[in-house]
């Protein structure tokens, strides 16, 4: 066998793979574009393309349902874990996030100017030390809004809790509210039955 007809057999070889593998691929699963099914047989390996004999009857188009059963969604909601924070406690904890950023870029800045032996290091430090002060405050003001937050709006069913408390005082002032809403409405009634009509 010589060389040419071994480049050409090799050549021959490779369409076949490729032809095969793109199939494999394809979306519909061996339906190749004209609507015809495949009986799974191999092409020749003297061409690169499928003869009529790898294909059955023509098979109709798919409808509107057949295509929404191979439907599949991009994600899948799933029910969070954890509820949603209170908007008190996500508004400190977004502050105390933009905070410690930019503290941090602050310490970087610092670190790289006193590498470089810039004027800029004091002042970086400086600025650093007081941001790393604020930020320390931040990340406090995000744990005793969430712990206020839940002293007073949570369901705490402690004796200490100020909920029961407030709970408490709205319900005595909706009761004092009814009260005098009937009180005002016994007045009305009295004074509209003691006048007289004109005739």
């Amino acid at each position: 066998m010589g060389t040419a007809e071994r480049q050409e057999a090799l050549e021959d070889g490779v369409a076949a793979r490729s032809t095969a593998q793109r199939r494999r691929e394809t979306p519909d699963r061996g339906i190749p574009a004209e609507g015809y099914v495949t009986t799974g047989g191999e092409a020749p390996a003297g061409s690169g393309k499928p003869t009529a004999a790898d294909f059955d009857e023509p098979r109709p188009a798919r409808t509107s349902t057949q295509q929404r059963e191979y439907y599949r969604p991009l994600w899948i909601e799933e029910p969070a874990r954890r509820r949603r924070l209170p908007d008190p406690v996500r508004t400190a904890a977004v502050r105390a996030v933009i905070i410690i950023a930019v503290t941090l870029m602050q310490a970087t800045v610092a670190f790289l100017c006193t590498m470089a032996g810039s004027w800029l290091a004091f002042p970086m430090v400086i600025s650093s030390v007081v941001s790393t002060v604020v930020a320390t405050w931040g990340a406090l003001d995000v744990w005793v809004t969430r712990q206020t937050w839940n002293q007073r709006n949570g369901v705490v069913s402690e004796p200490s809790s100020t909920a029961r408390a407030l709970r408490r005082e709205r319900r005595r002032a909706q009761r004092q509210a009814r009260s005098s809403e009937r009180a005002q409405e016994r007045i009305a009634r009295k004074a509209g039955s003691g006048q007289l009509s004109h005739s």
